[in-house]
């Protein structure tokens, strides 16, 4: 991978990393187009990260379609694909973590003690092995999202962080790899995760400022869905994820809870 990343350098071309894993839908295809457009060469990576699973998290069932994402991957025009094992990835017991301090134990941080130390650590070793000049996330990973944005400034790695909408069922339904773990009754509760967030765009479009109005608007949408465990449901600011009292400018409202044993996770931005 590094040989063929400084050849395209030697060449003056740019090089764009859509970094997954796996279970491929139109959410990192969507990714992927925006590389293409936006880059002369796409690589993408296929690494199921086993450091950011607990020991009581999905890593053993995490959905695996390799074959089917190869050829996906393919059909798009992607030029490489990254698919190291764990052992290339992690060939000693790992002692050297990045650490976005803050930034890591908010919203889905504090449920999941250790997973963004693990999320950046292997993202800023993906940047070091492909050496992109840009690489493309998905919106609704928002908090990985600002952690690696936060991790690329402190650092200085030099790639360009770029950030795809969220793509959604006709129903609103946010793509997520964890789909695939629901039955048809649980997909129809997980709408409740996009219900809430419109019940605080609804009364934000509406003129309302202050979120704690907003935040009660999303819970009380939630508490409609017995099936449903809210985790938490937020606005936030979208860089440093501190909570906001009123929003003067972009807010994210984010959302997290369970349906069955499969945790879900969605966000809109609130824009005044």
């Amino acid at each position: 991978m590094k040989e063929e990343s400084r050849d395209l350098r030697s060449k003056g071309q740019c090089l764009g990393l859509v970094p997954t894993m796996g279970a491929l839908h139109a959410g990192h295809v969507s990714l992927v187009r925006a590389a293409r457009q936006q880059c002369d060469a796409v690589a993408a990576s296929i690494f199921v990260n086993p450091t950011q699973f607990a020991p009581n998290e999905d890593f053993s069932k995490y959905p695996r379609t390799f074959e089917r994402d190869c050829e996906l991957l393919e059909r798009e025009g992607v030029d490489f694909l990254f698919a190291p094992t764990a052992e290339e990835m992690y060939p000693e017991p790992q002692v050297t973590w990045v650490t976005v301090e803050g930034l890591s134990d908010r919203l889905c941080g504090r449920a999941r003690p250790g997973h963004f130390r693990a999320v950046a650590t292997v993202v800023a070793k993906l940047f070091n092995i492909v050496e992109p000049e840009a690489a493309f996330f998905g919106q609704k990973d928002a908090v990985q999202l600002a952690v690696i944005r936060r991790m690329v400034r402190d650092l200085d790695l030099p790639v360009e962080i770029v950030a795809g909408a969220i793509v959604r069922e006709a129903d609103g339904l946010a793509l997520s790899s964890r789909n695939a773990y629901l039955s048809p009754e649980q997909r129809e509760t997980a709408r409740v995760l996009y219900r809430s967030l419109m019940a605080a765009k609804r009364m934000f479009a509406g003129g309302e400022r202050r979120t704690e109005k907003l935040v009660a608007a999303g819970k009380g949408a939630f508490s409609q869905e017995p099936s449903a465990r809210l985790e938490y449901f937020e606005i936030v600011d979208p860089e440093t994820l501190e909570p906001m009292a009123e929003i003067e400018r972009p807010a994210l409202a984010a959302v997290a809870g369970f349906v069955g044993t499969t945790r879900l996770i969605d966000n809109v931005v609130l824009e005044p």
